[in-house]
């Protein structure tokens, strides 16, 4: 099989998915915790398929790309500071990167149908470069990748890759047919989540700015907290993203809705919703 290929119809029929496992990521979809779809999806995908890792990304032309999320069946702590390595010095070396930006050339200096959603597959072996290949795939113990790549608006590829770890082997023919035939339906649930998390985003920035308008005094800190209120993350969660202990979190909280004059989190709500003095 060719390192990449068009989604084609699927090979495989009467697959059954899991409706339990099928909504806890629907409900997922646009909500803060972008690593929670990730592992959902992973978590979806592993009743299939064995499966390792999952990472989340999107891309626009030869810029750097954005991390969306991350799953991790408890292999290793440290995909958080992989991915970043990725993001930052490695994915130019990436077959997917070049994979996208050809079909895109294509789509464009041509009269081909629009494109439509690619596979990718990339074995450790594969990669030459040394740093790249030690980083992404011999520490996390990985032996293949799996992209799923799928067109955006606005010249944006949405990239779904899914991994194997060494444990597991590299993707066969029916691993392959089976991903092929969740590939619409994955692709579909991640321009939803992304959009949404995008106009979340949108709206949250306009809100927190609009709020260091009207008070001065509130630190990034204080912004970052109302981010996290605005996004619905519980103490715990707010914690992790702040890098905080549970205890300093709700510190954070009381502090800044001390400088607010607010009682708590309705107030704070009200506040944010309230017509611009």
């Amino acid at each position: 099989m060719s390192s990449h290929w068009l989604l084609s119809p699927p090979r495989v029929h009467g697959l059954q998915l899991p409706l339990h496992g099928a909504s806890a990521l629907l409900e997922k979809l646009g909500r803060g915790n972008s690593h929670a779809v990730a592992e959902d999806l992973l978590h979806l995908l592993g009743r299939q398929v064995p499966l390792a890792q999952c990472a989340i990304f999107t891309f626009r032309g030869q810029g750097s790309p954005q991390l969306v999320g991350l799953g991790d069946r408890a292999r290793t702590h440290g995909l958080a500071l992989i991915s970043q390595d990725y993001v930052t010095r490695f994915y130019p070396l990436d077959g997917s990167q070049r994979v996208m930006q050809a079909e895109q050339a294509s789509a464009r200096h041509t009269s081909a149908s629009p494109v439509r959603v690619l596979l990718h597959r990339q074995r450790s072996t594969d990669v030459q470069h040394p740093d790249y290949r030690a980083v992404c795939y011999e520490l996390p113990r990985l032996v293949e990748r799996l992209s799923i790549l799928g067109p955006q608006e606005g010249g944006r590829w949405l990239s779904v890759n899914l991994y194997r770890g060494e444990e597991h082997g590299l993707f066969d023919d029916a691993a392959i047919a089976t991903i092929e035939a969740y590939a619409p339906l994955i692709v579909q649930a991640m321009r939803l989540h992304y959009a949404a998390q995008t106009l979340q985003d949108d709206l949250a920035g306009l809100v927190l700015a609009r709020l260091q308008q009207r008070f001065a005094g509130l630190t990034q800190r204080d912004l970052d907290v109302v981010r996290g209120v605005l996004e619905g993350l519980s103490t715990p969660a707010l914690a992790e993203r702040l890098g905080l202990t549970h205890e300093s979190a709700r510190t954070y909280l009381k502090r800044v809705y001390r400088k607010l004059g607010l009682a708590g989190q309705r107030e704070l709500f009200a506040l944010l919703m309230a017509p611009q003095a």
